[in-house]
């Protein structure tokens, strides 16, 4: 059999096996209703009733939970945490269906190209994963637009607590004067406290949305205000120009640490290139990685060397600020 033939028989056999596992989780559904019911009801206790959210609610209302993958969605909260970071505008099916899509691209390109039959799988486990890494830059862009508009909501809700307005009220401002997603984020916080669930409670709910540290600073800063008392327009004033000074020297930073990610980048790409340069001028002699086992245990071993290489480079641009 040829290595194309089994490698699409892994493939059908994989997804054989997870449409399995999907089938047995189908049976939690009545449970989980009759939970959400119960608590909905008054039925469960207090702290129960404050994990009780709009979002929640919305959630409970437009999911029907039809098929394996929404089930899975609610196994793996982290999958559904990492969409929600992302303000993904596709669900957890569609993702799905994308990257076996790019995957099945990658390998007819690779087929296309005449490259070698070993390397057709890798294709398309490579191409698989763009649309991962596109989620995963959205949700880096969102990270650093947040951060780069929360001194400015720190300053507004100072505004509007030295005019006299309420914590809550200094929310619902921002969520109507500033764009997303610190808007998002903040209204998430304001409809859920307006179920009823402590202010501090909802920012904290609202944390796990937006694991921003200077965010996390202003989470607890409510939180002890609420206990302790004291001036929390102040606070807001300070947070913000702490947050303002570590943008500067963020920016002093990685304008000194360009070259060292520049350099990074290079040695990272160069021994691809190089391999593809190689192959495509002589193909004999890049084949003989594929066809022996030393071949073979090299590229093991220069794939461990790239990721470690790639992380010891990180850690070195990497500077905490």
């Amino acid at each position: 059999m040829s290595p194309l033939m089994i490698s699409l028989t892994v493939f059908v056999g994989v997804s054989a096996f997870v449409g399995a596992i999907a089938s047995l989780l189908m049976g939690g559904n009545s449970k989980r209703a009759e939970d959400r019911l119960d608590v909905l009801a008054g039925l469960k206790t207090s702290e129960e009733q404050t994990k009780i959210t709009k979002d929640e609610l919305v959630k409970l209302s437009s999911q029907t939970i039809d098929g394996a993958l929404g089930l899975l969605m609610e196994r793996f909260r982290g999958i559904g945490l990492f969409f929600e970071q992302a303000d993904s505008p596709i669900g957890l099916r569609s993702f799905l269906l994308i990257s076996v899509s790019c995957g099945i691209v990658g390998a007819a390109l690779g087929l296309i190209g005449n490259a070698p039959t070993p390397l057709l799988p890798l294709f398309g486990l490579l191409t698989s994963t763009f649309p991962f890494i596109w989620l995963s830059f959205r949700r880096k862009k969102r990270f650093k637009q947040f951060a780069k508009q929360l001194p400015d909501a720190m300053e507004l809700m100072g505004r509007a607590l030295r005019s006299g307005h309420s914590l809550a009220s200094g929310l619902h401002l921002v969520c109507d004067e500033m764009p997303p997603p610190i808007s998002q984020v903040f209204r998430s916080a304001y409809e859920t406290q307006n179920l009823g669930v402590p202010v501090e409670s909802a920012l904290k709910e609202s944390l796990k949305k937006m694991p921003n540290l200077d965010y996390k600073f202003f989470v607890t800063a409510v939180a002890i205000q609420r206990q302790t008392g004291g001036d929390l327009a102040e606070i807001l004033d300070k947070i913000s120009e702490v947050i303002r000074e570590r943008f500067k020297i963020l920016g002093t930073v990685q304008a000194l640490t360009g070259e060292g990610r520049l350099s990074g980048a290079v040695l990272m790409a160069m021994p691809i290139a190089i391999f593809f340069a190689v192959y495509y001028l002589n193909p004999n002699y890049v084949m003989v990685l594929f066809t022996t086992d030393l071949g073979k245990k090299m590229i093991a071993v220069g794939i461990v060397m790239q990721i470690l290489g790639a992380v010891a480079i990180k850690k070195i641009i990497d500077i905490k600020v």
